[in-house]
């Protein structure tokens, strides 16, 4: 009889999981979709960047599956279920849930270092007279730069990968998601601000954009005939003045564009549709802002609490348990009992800080320091800032489990096993409970886990600068990204009918 319920509930979770995958397929190619250009796609990017953002999404749904696991193993009065009472069963299914992290993390290796890179020179060194032409010896040179280094430390320890391949792996994740950790304190902390501020101040009113624009258009006029009436006599303007004038000129035509965007914007449904639901999204943007606030508090206790009660910086300001009352650990504790409402939240949490970091990437654009490489803007993105999206993404996943660690120790840890102690049940600090996937990998090298902490105290303050400067902005336009005179990117804005 266990073993057909274990065989019914294995089933019924493939059976989940198939339909959580198309799910995920569909999103990803709607949304990459929806920011390509359609002057400028390609297949090739296309299936590339849809493929990498569904890596990114799955693997990010991993951490609640892990959780699910080890708290699967036992009853609520704290026993292991007759299917995992054996230790060597139980190992097994260990075994599968860490198989799977190094396995998804393996094709993250695979994709920031090999695939992308490829994909993205192939279409850098392509003939601009030759559209359809491309050799992928032209790429070759160039994605070879970003693979030499790798394959070189590969190579030069050899013998350790053969000896230790798992611990080698997980030293190049670990090394990779110091970059993610950068990324997150880029991107998510203020994608966490700019994302529900925005929906609560909302967007600017056509009508007063379009007068706005009419009356610019017309200074802009005034001042071009005033510069062409000083050489009606036959006098050459000065290089001063034929500089203005030029100056003049491209702003012209940049606000006769967006006066064809605006009364696009003006007859499009989705406007209109987008005011009528303007109550909700300002209650949605209240949840989210609240949201923000509660897991900042949370990963600051949590960070005070590593630093009273850890053994410091030579450990990784590791701790088992918590000592200080954290509201999200508590509250997913206290949703145990009704399951699988813990579950539920746990993965809303995860997907919270994905949808967060494509915001904030997607309001910063994607910059190399002080230097603005693209822009990602609905039907105009490159395909080439569609890859770099989806790679700062995946670097993000990586480091998105120590957060949810940080935010929900105690619950990362064990989820929600229960041991018994003298006829009484405690929640699991013992090594009578079975440790998640997750928290081993996370804390395999110590120094990486310190890095990490102070990493936490960044994002921190990188999250309440980007509340401030999102505060201080005012409303956004409602063709936000659509016409723009500096666009970094180089990309044509296509023809509007």
């Amino acid at each position: 009889m266990a073993a057909e319920s274990l065989l019914t509930e294995s089933a019924l979770g493939w059976s989940i999981f198939a339909f959580v995958l198309l799910v995920i397929l569909a999103f990803c190619w709607v949304y990459i979709r929806k920011f390509q250009s359609r002057q400028e796609s390609e297949v090739v990017s296309t299936i590339t960047a849809i493929c990498a953002l569904a890596i990114a999404l799955i693997t990010s749904a991993l951490l609640p599956v892990d959780i699910f696991l080890v708290s699967f193993m036992k009853y609520p009065n704290g026993t292991y279920k007759e299917w995992a009472a054996n230790n060597e069963t139980r190992g097994q299914i260990e075994d599968t849930v860490l198989y799977g992290y190094y396995t998804l993390y393996s094709i993250i290796l695979f994709c920031v270092f090999l695939w992308i890179p490829f994909v993205y020179f192939y279409y850098e060194e392509r003939d601009d007279d030759n559209v359809n032409k491309c050799s992928v010896r032209m790429c070759c040179p160039s994605s070879t730069h970003c693979i030499l280094p790798c394959l070189y430390t590969t190579l030069k320890y050899s013998e350790v990968f053969i000896l230790n391949g798992l611990p080698a792996l997980s030293f190049s994740i670990s090394s990779l998601t110091l970059i993610g950790m950068l990324a997150v304190i880029t991107y998510t902390a203020y994608g966490m601000s700019v994302l529900p501020l925005n929906l609560i101040k909302g967007t600017r009113s056509v009508l007063y954009e379009r007068l706005e624009n009419t009356e610019d258009i017309e200074d802009v006029e005034h001042q071009i005939e005033k510069l062409k009436a000083k050489c009606k006599d036959g006098r050459p303007l000065s290089s001063r003045d034929r500089h203005n004038l030029q100056e003049l000129e491209g702003k012209l035509q940049v606000l006769r564009r967006r006066g064809r965007h605006l009364e696009i914007a003006e007859r499009n449904c989705c406007t209109k549709v987008g005011s009528a639901l303007r109550p909700f999204k300002i209650l949605l943007g209240v949840f989210f802002i609240l949201v923000a606030l509660l897991f900042t508090v949370a990963l600051f206790i949590s960070n005070l609490d590593k630093a009273f009660h850890s053994a410091g910086i030579s450990t990784g300001f590791i701790i088992f348990g918590t000592n200080l009352t954290n509201p999200l650990n508590e509250l997913l504790l206290a949703l145990q009992p009704v399951f699988p409402l813990d579950y539920i939240l746990i993965t809303i949490i995860t997907m919270y800080f994905v949808l967060t970091s494509m915001a904030g990437i997607r309001n910063m654009g994607i910059w190399f320091f002080w230097i603005r490489l693209y822009k990602i803007r609905p039907k105009r993105t490159r395909p080439q800032a569609l890859l770099f999206l989806c790679m700062i993404l995946l670097l993000i996943v990586l480091h998105t489990s120590y957060m949810i660690y940080s935010l929900a120790p105690q619950y990362v840890m064990y989820g929600s096993q229960k041991y018994l102690v003298q006829r009484s049940f405690c929640l699991c600090f013992s090594d009578e409970c079975t440790v998640t996937r997750s928290y081993l990998f996370l804390h395999k090298f110590w120094f990486f886990s310190t890095i990490y902490y102070f990493g936490n105290w960044a994002f921190i303050g990188a999250f309440l600068i980007g509340l401030v400067v999102s505060c201080c902005r005012g409303k956004k336009s409602v063709i936000e990204g659509e016409v723009e005179a500096d666009d970094s990117d180089m990309s044509d804005d296509e023809y509007v009918h």
